[in-house]
């Protein structure tokens, strides 16, 4: 019985390995819109593209990170200034996108922007830092992606969105948990939506890597400057033992981050390349083996091992 089933399994994966490993046809005639390309994963992954002979159609916050990733690229990729959060951005973008893909529509839309700070104990917080976060990686990326579907419907494309393994398990406050958990909704709705229309939802989970959102020195001082808006009240409550255990722990947080970044871009040009992508893609170890079985666990056994987890803040009450 046994010997059956692990035949069984293993015919599995090796029928999904030979579905995943077909590609996508015509690959340099297709375009890419990817946003947050001044660093990080959306600069990488440009590059990626370019290398693989896709079209990349780049958006950049600053005219600076636009004019270093033209220098590492070839032709084919072409930049436009980008902010998420303004509507008059998002418009000016549309229009310079459909004047590049034409008839041909966009074959996929990467959204990638997206920003973490503030972090922190969500008692120390104001609406506003909440909002910061929200505009960026949640309304931002609604209405980019509402911006440009009907060219992607036309192309019978792809909407790949970076979530987070904090998108299934919230381990701090603040906006960035709270924004991923909303990409992960609103994915699933636009993916069951669009599967009539021959387009692919794909969300990419990745663990915890080295970009400026786990930055530790940015971490810290965003963590003492919302220490610094809390009012007496909550100040005296926590203490600043607590407080020098929280930005210790940010700084922890670090040492656990993967500098490999290709393990999440690799994820994501898949997503765009394989003619069966899958709906999730978990990038790096710590999100495999660690962080989406632990999503999948009872809620009380989780809190636990997160309460056990933090020594430092139990010391510090």
């Amino acid at each position: 019985m046994w010997l059956c089933l692990a035949a069984l399994v293993g015919l599995f994966y090796l029928l999904r390995w030979f579905r995943e490993r077909q590609v996508v046809s015509h690959l340099r005639d297709k375009y890419v819109f990817i946003t947050g390309c001044d660093s990080g994963f959306g600069n990488l992954l440009a590059r990626q593209l370019d290398l693989r002979g896709l079209r990349v159609l780049a958006g950049c916050l600053t005219e600076k990170g636009a004019e270093q990733l033209r220098i590492q690229t070839s032709d084919r990729v072409e930049t436009v200034i980008l902010d998420v959060t303004k509507t008059e951005s998002i418009a000016e973008a549309t229009q310079w996108v459909k004047e590049r893909v034409g008839d041909a529509g966009l074959w996929g839309l990467v959204n990638n922007a997206g920003i973490s700070m503030p972090v922190g104990p969500n008692e120390w917080m104001t609406k506003q830092d909440f909002v910061k976060v929200l505009d960026v990686n949640l309304l931002g990326l609604i209405e980019v992606t509402l911006s440009l579907l009907s060219l992607v419907r036309k192309a019978r494309g792809r909407v790949v969105n970076v979530s987070s393994i904090m998108g299934r398990l919230s381990f701090f406050g603040g906006g960035y948990c709270i924004s991923k958990y909303g990409v992960e909704a609103f994915s699933d709705s636009l993916r069951r939506e669009l599967s009539h229309f021959g387009v692919k939802v794909v969300m990419i989970e990745p663990g915890y890597f080295k970009t400026n959102v786990t930055n530790k020195e940015i971490l810290s001082r965003t963590i003492q400057k919302l220490w610094d808006q809390a009012n007496t009240e909550v100040k005296e409550f926590y203490g600043k033992k607590y407080l020098a255990s929280y930005i210790r722990g940010t700084e922890d947080m670090e040492k656990m981050c993967s500098a490999d970044l290709l393990l999440v871009t690799d994820c994501m040009e898949h997503a765009l390349t394989a003619c069966h992508p899958r709906t999730r893609y978990s990038a790096g170890w710590d999100a495999k083996l660690l962080y989406i079985p632990m999503s999948y666990m009872p809620t009380f056994l989780v809190d636990a091992m997160i309460y056990w987890k933090s020594t430092q803040l139990r010391k510090a009450i």
